[in-house]
Formats: C-alpha cells, sequence, structure tokens
C-alpha cells in the first residue's frame, strides 16, 4: 500500500493532494469543536461547528467524483460502505443542528465527541484505504477528468485549488486541445414543437427551478440539468454511473423497486417530500416511454417548494416596486 501522509508526492491541486489540504482544516477544527465548551460560549461553538459543516462539499465530492470513477474500475466498496458512514454523520450534524436551535447546550456536550470521533475514524479509513488504492487504480487522465467535475461542487479550502494539471504556455502551433465553443451554433434541432439551438436548450435547463436527472433504459445517468442553485449535488461524474451508486445506500433498495416498476409498466410516477436543510424538498419520478410505450427510463424531478406551500390567495398585480 502506498504511503501518502506526505502530499509533496502529489502534484499540487492534485485531488487526493486536495483531500489532504482540507485534511489540515478538518484536524484543527475538530481540536477547536472540543476545546469549547458550549454551555459556556454556545456562539463560538456554532461558528466553529458551521465550519466544519462545509466537510459536506468534501462527501460530494466523494459521492459524484471520486466514487463514480472507481466504479469504473470495478471497486464498489466506497459506494456502499463509505457513503454509509457520510450518512451517519450526516445524521449526527442534524442531530447537533436541532440542539443548537433547541439552545440545549448540555445534550451538545453529550454529541459532539461522537461526530468529532466519527470524522476522525473516517479519515483515517480514507488515509489507510480510499485514497491509496485509488491512486493505483485511477490513470491520470481520470484525475484532470475528475478534477474538471470538482469545480461544480468546490471545497473546504479558503480559496480554490491550484490548477490540475498544472497550465504551463503552449505555442499556438502546437495546441490541438479540443475545447468547447464559446459562440452559439447556427444549426437547430426540431423538436415536437418549434425549434431551438443546443444553447438555447441548455440555457432551458439552466434557468428552469428544478433539479433534473435522466436515467436512461439500462439504469445509467445520461442527464443532470446545471441550475444555479441545486437542490442536490451533481458533478460530471455521474454522467454514464449506474443509478443504484447515486443514490445514499439507505435508499437505493426504494429507488431500484420504482425503477423495476416503470420497466413493468405498472406504475409511471412516484412523489416524496422530505426535509433538507430547513427546506421542504418535493422529489418525483416518471417513466419515460415513446410513442410504442416502451420504456426508455426515467426522470427524477427535486424542487424546493418551502416558498410555494406558503402562497395563500391570488396575487394579480406585479409589486417590484
Amino acid at each position: 500500500m502506498n504511503d501518502i501522509s506526505n502530499t509533496t508526492i502529489l502534484p499540487e491541486g492534485h485531488p487526493v493532494q486536495i483531500y489532504f489540504q482540507e485534511n489540515d482544516i478538518i484536524q484543527a477544527l475538530l481540536e477547536e469543536l472540543s476545546a469549547v465548551n458550549p454551555e459556556d460560549d454556545l456562539q463560538k461553538y456554532t461558528n466553529i461547528f458551521n465550519q466544519l459543516h462545509t466537510i459536506e462539499k468534501r462527501f460530494a465530492r466523494k459521492e459524484n467524483q471520486l466514487f463514480p470513477f472507481l466504479e469504473k474500475k470495478g471497486w464498489n466498496g466506497p459506494s456502499q460502505g463509505m457513503w454509509s458512514f457520510h450518512d451517519n454523520l450526516r445524521e449526527q450534524f442534524r442531530l447537533i443542528q436541532y440542539y443548537l436551535k433547541m439552545n440545549n447546550p448540555e445534550k451538545i456536550s453529550i454529541n459532539t465527541p461522537f461526530l468529532v470521533n466519527g470524522i476522525e475514524r473516517l479519515m483515517q479509513m480514507e488515509e489507510a484505504v480510499l485514497f491509496p488504492n485509488a491512486l493505483e487504480l485511477l490513470t491520470e487522465a481520470d484525475w484532470i477528468e475528475m478534477r474538471k467535475g470538482e469545480e461544480e461542487i468546490g471545497w473546504m479550502l479558503p480559496e480554490a485549488p491550484a490548477p490540475y494539471p498544472k497550465q504551463e504556455y503552449i505555442h499556438p502551433s502546437e495546441d490541438f486541445t479540443k475545447r468547447e465553443m464559446s459562440f452559439s451554433l447556427e444549426n437547430t434541432a426540431h423538436y415536437d414543437e418549434g425549434y431551438m439551438t443546443v444553447e438555447q436548450v441548455n440555457l432551458l435547463f439552466k434557468t428552469m427551478p428544478l433539479d433534473l436527472t435522466y436515467v436512461d433504459e439500462n439504469d445509467k445517468v445520461i442527464f443532470y440539468n446545471r441550475g444555479e442553485e441545486r437542490v442536490f449535488p451533481r458533478s460530471a461524474g455521474i454522467i454514464g454511473r449506474e443509478v443504484k451508486f447515486c443514490h445514499p445506500p439507505k435508499s437505493v433498495g426504494t429507488v431500484l423497486k420504482i425503477l423495476d416498476e416503470f420497466r413493468k409498466g405498472t406504475k409511471n410516477e412516484s412523489s416524496f417530500w422530505i426535509n433538507y436543510k430547513e427546506r421542504l424538498i418535493y422529489i418525483r419520478y416518471f417513466a419515460v416511454r415513446d410513442a410504442d410505450k416502451n420504456y426508455k427510463g426515467v426522470i427524477e424531478m427535486s424542487q424546493d417548494i418551502t416558498d410555494i406551500k406558503k402562497i395563500e390567495g391570488e396575487k394579480r398585480l406585479l409589486d417590484w416596486d
């Protein structure tokens, strides 16, 4: 097993090197959190706790970027075991948030050690198992592609990490990089009603106040929209990923049951609503079928309906002033 405790062996900006940069931040926050007594200084505890809670970005990068790349190499363990560990820590965060809201420093003091010890155990597993094996399994091209997807999710760092790979000057005559075009395409595609360019379709999906994810008939994620404020994080690493690896282990059984009933044609829609980060989220699944009723996949739609649920009466006038 590789010894990667010394991050100098990894290039600056490498995804694993960034994880180790975050380790230093997390360890410092854990020490600060353990040192402060919430019964003496609840505000200080709250500030440190909120900083530590940004570890959610780290969890999201692993679940949506690192794990999918490992799955493609045949290693599914992290997607199942470590994701469950993440969810346990999320529950611990939610519990302490509740006690903060209830102004109950005694309960906070009791539960803080469980959170601290859990995070420390997780980092030990990452350093001893996850990262060494990932470095052996994944190619340089994998890491470069992974880093691109991480940009959408973000990091715990105070500022964005260095580019990876390191950007060096390339003479125009030797630059053969294929880049995304910054101008719109002239050709349009004909939809059921009307015509739109690729740029217009992307703008439409980006502007919609919904999270949309399309899973094809083979249970592979083939599309998600990039809204300004997604309810649930997504990144490019999920494209081509089996949908069973895109959900927390505790909800996979429900998702697979929905897909099975959709595929058999016995059901066409399923709905759920959950409280997430103090917001009410409405989650709906719709079976996609062609003109001959053949199953072509499923659309997952998530929407923050907290403010919608508060609507009463009518509003007929513009109130911009």
